[in-house]
C-alpha cells in the first residue's frame, strides 16, 4: 500500500512539474494555438450559427483549447480523449435531450452524468465533454432541432478544426509533443491498464516482483 501511494505521489508530482515547467516561448506557442484553433472555429460557426449559438465556443472548446494548447502532455489531451470525449457526449447528450427534453433539470443531470460515465468506460475522459453534452439539452432552439446532426456539426467539426490546429502549433518546437510521446504518458493517454489481479499478484511475490 505504502509503494501504490509513493507512486501515486511521484506521478502527481511529475505531472505538476510537467505542466509548470513553461518557457515564454511555449506560452506564446499556447496562445498562437489556442487563438487561431478557437478563431476558426468561430469564424466557420458564424457562417451557418447565430452569435447565441456559439455558447459552445465558451462552455466546451474553450475548455478543451486549455487542455490541447496549454497542457498538451496531460493524458486528457489527447487525440483518443478529444475525439472520443465530445463525440460520445454529444452523443448522449441529444440521446437525452430526444427522450426528455421537456424536463430539462432530469435532462441536464443525466446527461452530464451519462457522458462521464461513457467516457470512463470507453477510457476518452475528456472534461469539455460533459459540457457538450449539457448543451444539447440547454442549447438554443437552433441547437437543440439540430438533433444528432449536432454530433457531427459544430461538434466533430470542431474538434477536428482544432486537433489539426493542435497538430501544427504543438508539434514547432523540441519541447512541444503532441500527441504526447514520454515514457510515463505512453501507458497512460491511449489506455489506463488494468489492475492487477489477486492471482497475478500472487506470482508476482513468489517470483520476487515488487508490488
Amino acid at each position: 500500500m505504502k509503494n501504490v501511494f509513493n507512486r501515486s505521489y511521484r506521478i502527481g508530482r511529475y505531472i505538476v512539474y510537467r505542466e509548470t515547467l513553461l518557457e515564454p516561448k511555449e506560452l506564446f506557442w499556447s496562445f498562437v494555438g489556442s487563438f487561431c484553433g478557437i478563431g476558426l472555429i468561430g469564424f466557420v460557426q458564424s457562417q451557418y450559427l447565430s452569435h447565441g449559438d456559439n455558447v459552445l465556443l465558451i462552455g466546451s472548446f474553450g475548455a478543451t483549447g486549455v487542455l490541447i494548447y496549454g497542457a498538451i502532455h496531460s493524458p486528457l489531451a489527447q487525440p483518443r480523449n478529444l475525439m472520443g470525449g465530445h463525440i460520445f457526449s454529444a452523443i448522449v447528450g441529444v440521446s437525452v435531450a430526444l427522450l426528455l427534453g421537456d424536463i430539462l433539470w432530469l435532462a441536464a443531470a443525466l446527461s452530464v452524468a451519462i457522458s462521464i460515465l461513457v467516457m470512463q468506460i470507453s477510457k476518452t475522459l475528456h472534461p469539455p465533454g460533459g459540457a457538450t453534452a449539457l448543451i444539447a439539452v440547454i442549447g438554443s432552439e437552433k441547437i437543440t432541432s439540430l438533433g444528432y446532426w449536432y454530433v457531427l456539426f459544430p461538434v466533430l467539426s470542431g474538434v477536428s478544426i482544432m486537433f489539426v490546429v493542435a497538430l501544427f502549433f504543438n508539434n514547432l518546437t523540441p519541447n512541444r509533443t503532441y500527441p504526447s510521446k514520454g515514457r510515463f504518458l505512453k501507458t497512460l493517454h491511449w489506455a489506463i491498464r488494468p489492475a492487477k489481479t489477486k492471482l497475478q499478484r500472487i506470482k508476482g511475490n513468489s517470483s520476487g516482483e515488487k508490488i
